[in-house]
C-alpha cells in the first residue's frame, strides 16, 4: 500500500531544499578563495582550489549580512575593489544590493532606485573595467554604476534604461556572458549554433550582425566568465540546461572548447568561475568544480567534475541530510534565468515562497486523501 504521508513529506523536502539552495550563492575573492554565502544560515571561505577536498571551510558569518531568503540570489566579484555584490538575497527588499568587503570582511546595504527595472525578473553581468551592472529586464537593457564601492553610501544608485535591443521579445529567455567589455547575448531566436549578439559596453552599441564562435547550441542555459589575474575576461563558460557539455568560448580566437558537462545535471544550477576553476552550485545545494587551464586544451578535455567536500550542503539544518553526490542525475527542470549573473527569469516575485506554499497546499490535499486511503 502506498504511504501517502511519506510521499508528501519527501516531496515537500525536495521542494524546500531546492528553494533554499537557490537562496545561496558562491563567488571568488581576488585571491581566488571560494566564498559561499547563505549556507544553512552561515557564510564560508573554502580557500583556494588546492584545499577544496580536505578540512573544513572557515566560518565568515558576521553582522549586516542579507537574510538570503530571496528567490534567486546572485553574486558578482568586483575585481578592482575585492568586493562581492549580492543581488536578490532579501525577499523583503529585492532591489537592495548587499556589499561584502572581502578585505575587511564586513557587510553593508546599498539602496537603489529601480525605474523601469524589475529586480524580480532580470539577467545581468558586472562589467570588469567600468564596474557597471548591465541587465536585461522587461525587454530592455538597463545599467547601474557601482563606482568603486566596497561599502554602501547613503545615496541611492539608479537603474537607467540604456536601450531596447532589436532581438527583444516577450518570450526571450536571456543568457548574458561578459568578455572583452562586451556583453554576449546567447539563446537569441534565429541565431545559428555557436553565435552570439554583441553589445559593446563602452559605446552602448548593439552590433547588428551576430558573431560566430564555433560550435555550441543556440539554447537556454547558464553562462559565467573566467577571470584573469588582471585585465578583462577573455573567455566564458556556457552550460546548456541539459548539462550535456561545458562550452568555453574564447572571444580573442573566436573558438570554442567542448568540455565535460557537470556530473549533476541541473537546469536550475548556478555557476561562478575564477581564473582556473568553474564552480557549480546545484539547486539541491551541492557544490562541484571543474579545473580549467587557459593554456592547455588537452588538459581541459580530460578534466573531470569533482565535489567541494569542504563545504556543507546549502540547505536548512532541518533538511540537510543528503550529501553531495556526483552521479549524473536529473535534479532540476526549471528554466528560470538564474545563475552567475542573473536574477529570476520567469517573472515570479518569490519562487522560494511559492514553492513552499505549493508544497504545503499539496500536503494538505494529499493528507486529506490519505485519511481515507
Amino acid at each position: 500500500m502506498v504511504n501517502f504521508p511519506s510521499l508528501v513529506l519527501l516531496s515537500i523536502l525536495s521542494f524546500t531544499r531546492m528553494a533554499l539552495a537557490n537562496s545561496a550563492c558562491v563567488a571568488f575573492d581576488i585571491s581566488w578563495n571560494l566564498l559561499a554565502f547563505g549556507f544553512n544560515g552561515k557564510d564560508y571561505n573554502a580557500g583556494t582550489q588546492d584545499t577544496w577536498t580536505s578540512g573544513n571551510a572557515q566560518d565568515i558569518t558576521t553582522s549586516g549580512r542579507p537574510p538570503f531568503n530571496g528567490a534567486n540570489t546572485t553574486c558578482y566579484l568586483s575585481q578592482y575593489t575585492n568586493a562581492i555584490y549580492v543581488l536578490g538575497a532579501d525577499s523583503s527588499n529585492p532591489s537592495s544590493i548587499y556589499i561584502y568587503d572581502a578585505t575587511a570582511k564586513s557587510w553593508s546595504t546599498q539602496s537603489v532606485t529601480t525605474g523601469g527595472f524589475d529586480p524580480t525578473n532580470f539577467d545581468a553581468i558586472l562589467d570588469h573595467d567600468t564596474n557597471v551592472f548591465y541587465a536585461y529586464s522587461k525587454q530592455d537593457i538597463y545599467a547601474l554604476d557601482m563606482g568603486l564601492l566596497k561599502a554602501a553610501n547613503s545615496t541611492p544608485l539608479p537603474w537607467t534604461d540604456v536601450q531596447h535591443p532589436d532581438f527583444a521579445t516577450s518570450d526571450y529567455q536571456p543568457v548574458m556572458a561578459l568578455a572583452q567589455n562586451h556583453i554576449h547575448f546567447l539563446n537569441v531566436p534565429g541565431l545559428s549554433n555557436g553565435s552570439a549578439r554583441i553589445f559593446v559596453i563602452h559605446f552602448s552599441y548593439l552590433q547588428p550582425a551576430p558573431q560566430s564562435y564555433g560550435n555550441f547550441p543556440n539554447t537556454y542555459g547558464q553562462a559565467t566568465s573566467f577571470f584573469q589575474e588582471s585585465g578583462v575576461q577573455q573567455e566564458f563558460a556556457f552550460i546548456p540546461s541539459d548539462g550535456s557539455a561545458t562550452y568555453v568560448i574564447n572571444v580573442e580566437t573566436n573558438t570554442t572548447q567542448t568540455l565535460k558537462g557537470p556530473s549533476l545535471t541541473d537546469a536550475r544550477a548556478t555557476y561562478f568561475a575564477s581564473n582556473t576553476a568553474l564552480i557549480q552550485l546545484s539547486s539541491s545545494g551541492n557544490v562541484s568544480y571543474l579545473l580549467y587551464d587557459p593554456t592547455s586544451a588537452s588538459a581541459n578535455a580530460n578534466a573531470a567534475w569533482n565535489v567541494v567536500s569542504k563545504l556543507p550542503v546549502a540547505v536548512s539544518a532541518s533538511s540537510s541530510s543528503s550529501g553531495a553526490g556526483s552521479s549524473k542525475t536529473s535534479s532540476g527542470s526549471g528554466t528560470s534565468a538564474t545563475g552567475k549573473a542573473s536574477g529570476s527569469g520567469n517573472g515570479a516575485s518569490d519562487i522560494r515562497v511559492g514553492l513552499v506554499t505549493i508544497a504545503v497546499a499539496t500536503m494538505a490535499t494529499l493528507l486529506a486523501m490519505a485519511i481515507g486511503y
